[in-house]
């Protein structure tokens, strides 16, 4: 019974070092990404790629890219500077746990199983803008695909941050249907190469 206790007591104990420790990082990526309106571009931009390939006619459909290409160059501009801002926090802070569930401090406890925030962002930062700048010359369909791609692995990247990598995958999953290795495999080459070599570090 006494070991049922104390078996409870140090569960209780590291729930709330985990649940402390993810409000902190919550409240880190929070601060930064609240001078921007990220959330509300890739909202805008997820909704207008379904609107535009939605219309079977290209002169409707002009407008709506014409559109979204400004919110698109918007978004490069405001997630540069986030990347840029977020890379003045600490080594300590930006540090984020490859253990496949979250452990309370795992990043502090165990620095040689995580990868460096800043740099993930700044891949993330120059994949997105590599996308909307086209040099691949896709079309608007493969180019709004490849983007959203782009932007939710981003994205995974942010919630892996603040939660679990198992937590991340979970939302990705729920949110847009899509699993990790498929967007993963979906963004552009170069932007792969890059966040497999700053996750694998």
């Amino acid at each position: 019974m006494e070991m049922l206790v104390l078996v409870m007591m140090i569960g209780l104990g590291a729930f709330w070092l985990k649940s402390r420790d993810q409000a902190r990082r919550v409240a880190l990526l929070g601060r930064h990404l609240m001078q921007f309106q990220i959330e509300k571009l890739m909202e805008n931009l997820t909704q207008g790629y379904l609107r535009a390939l939605g219309e079977s006619d290209p002169e409707r459909q002009a407008p709506i890219w014409a559109m979204l290409n400004a919110q698109e160059r918007d978004l490069v501009e405001q997630f540069s500077r986030f990347a840029t801002a977020f890379a003045a926090v600490g080594e300590a802070d930006a540090r984020v746990s490859t253990l496949p569930v979250a452990l309370p401090y795992a990043s502090q406890l165990l620095p040689k199983a995580t990868f460096d925030m800043r740099q993930a962002l700044a891949v993330h930062a120059r994949g997105i803008a590599e996308a909307v700048e086209n040099r691949r010359g896709l079309t608007p369909r493969d180019k709004a695909y490849t983007l959203s791609a782009e932007l939710f692995l981003m994205q995974h990247t942010c919630h892996w941050y603040c939660r679990s990598r198992a937590v991340a995958s979970a939302r990705l999953l729920a949110r847009h249907q899509t699993s990790y290795a498929q967007v993963l495999a979906a963004v552009a080459p170069s932007t792969r190469q890059a966040y497999e070599a700053v996750i694998a570090a």
